[in-house]
């Protein structure tokens, strides 16, 4: 069996890849793992448990409190909430763990477990493996002693949590600088688990907001709209002559924004307007961002002509996150709209990312195309070269002096980047440049060589 945990938890098409019993099973490692029922006498661990609103949610968290309760953890259900939300909350209420049932921006079908350890923080990848191994010796090999099932009066109680959702928008709203009266704003929910929370936060900071994409029915969630389709949202933008609009993933970890033309405005451009946001009031920590190696060359340009330093990651937030955590810094995210800002979060946030980018568009008068406008986007052309062996991008001589040949070309308002893919046999070839068919005519010339080098 390969390793069940990716990039962020456990995903899969629901009740195929993700089961009940996987799911159950799971959580009862998680419980043993990260609450560490059993361990102290007279402890009674606690798991804060979310949803997104897809329809194989309800009886993948049916089965997630039956395996927490089962393992003596006592379940705090707060129902379709946002990720991040999950994440302050498990926090906030001082939980052992956190659950989150979600496959983000991934279509209805599919669904995801995401666990969170006390603070609301995201596993390392060591926790992540004696989860994942604690399942394998209870629940697939059966190698290990069996488990001690507490009974009476040891089981898990089970509670709905129906404040959770007003102390979420509180949180949030106790972190905006200022208010956000005077704006109108669409806000694109994508049917996910922010259609609840995204407007009601709005509204009371004050902005006058259209929705759209805040019907969830279980089966629609992403379905056209949201971060990952924003058509919709820039005809609604400029239809009715909004000054933003904001669009968030299924589980709104993510924003990406639209301008009052119907211009996207991508997570690299939402990092720059913010740090200079943060700069401002002084809670940039040490002047310095952080971002993946897939962000814009143009991200890293205007940051340097700002005079703030950008340290860049492999490429997940998480990664993003464990740099943040290990150096200090206040503020990173990934050009797909996973923004961070630490001091009030421990994951992305789309609902505060957005908040946040509308505040500062009421705070300076200025609109949100001037803002982002610091930074000018270099044209991109990223080409997937298939059936390739990945493990030799490194150490191909061939292919390393393809890439110095490119290198040479491009100079410094360029940029090249090999990436074997995570999970397929390919290699993906990205290439900047000042000059769009300039950048196309040395990614296909590099496709061929990593063909040729590793086919």
């Amino acid at each position: 069996m390969g390793r069940l945990f990716g990039t962020d938890g456990v995903r899969g098409v629901a009740n195929a890849d993700l089961t009940a019993e996987l799911a159950l099973g799971l959580s009862v490692a998680a419980a043993h793992v990260l609450a560490e029922v059993g361990t102290f006498e007279g402890h009674r661990p606690v798991a804060v448990v979310g949803r997104d609103p897809r329809a194989s949610g309800e009886f993948l968290e049916a089965a997630v409190v039956a395996g927490l309760a089962s393992a003596g953890v006592d379940v705090l259900r707060v129902g379709v909430l946002p990720t991040p939300a999950v994440a302050h909350l498990t926090g906030a209420l001082g939980a052992d763990l956190g659950v989150m049932l979600s496959a983000s921006h991934n279509a209805m079908p599919d669904n995801g477990i995401k666990f969170f350890a006390r603070g609301g923080h995201k596993l390392a990848d060591e926790l992540e493996d004696r989860i994942e191994a604690e399942y394998d010796e209870q629940f697939v090999h059966r190698t290990a002693a069996p488990w001690q099932r507490p009974t009476g009066a040891g089981v898990g109680r089970v509670k709905s949590y129906d404040q959770g959702l007003d102390q979420y928008i509180a949180h949030l709203l106790g972190v905006l600088p200022n208010r956000l009266d005077g704006l109108k704003i669409v806000l694109d929910e994508a049917h996910g688990a922010a259609a609840r929370v995204s407007p009601e936060a709005f509204t009371r900071a004050g902005a006058e907001i259209i929705t759209i994409g805040a019907q969830p029915d279980g089966l629609n969630i992403n379905d056209g709209c949201g971060s990952t389709h924003l058509d919709l949202l820039k005809a609604a933008v400029v239809e009715h002559g909004a000054d933003l609009g904001i669009a968030h993933d299924g589980d709104a970890d993510r924003c990406l924004a639209v301008d009052h033309t119907g211009a996207e405005v991508d997570g690299d451009q939402i990092l720059a307007v913010l740090a200079l946001a943060m700069r401002e009031h002084g809670t940039l920590r040490h002047d310095t961002v952080v971002a993946t190696v897939m962000s814009n060359l143009g991200f890293k340009l205007a940051m340097e002509a700002q005079g703030l330093s950008l340290v860049q990651t492999a490429v997940g937030d998480r990664y993003v996150l464990e740099s943040m955590k290990e150096h200090g810094f206040a503020l990173g995210g990934e050009q797909s709209g996973h923004v961070i800002v630490l001091d009030h979060a421990t994951t992305g946030d789309g609902t505060l990312t957005g908040l946040l980018l509308a505040a500062r568009v009421a705070e300076t008068g200025r609109t949100l195309a001037d803002l982002a406008g610091v930074m000018e986007r270099l044209p991109q052309v990223l080409i997937n070269v298939p059936d390739v062996d990945k493990s030799r991008v490194k150490t191909s001589a061939d292919l390393a002096t393809a890439v110095a040949d490119a290198e040479r070309e491009l100079g410094s308002t360029g940029r090249v980047l090999l990436r074997p893919s995570g999970t397929e046999p390919l290699v993906r070839v990205m290439v900047e440049a000042a000059d769009i068919e300039q950048a196309r005519s040395v990614a296909e010339r590099l496709a061929d060589s990593v063909k040729s080098a590793l086919g």
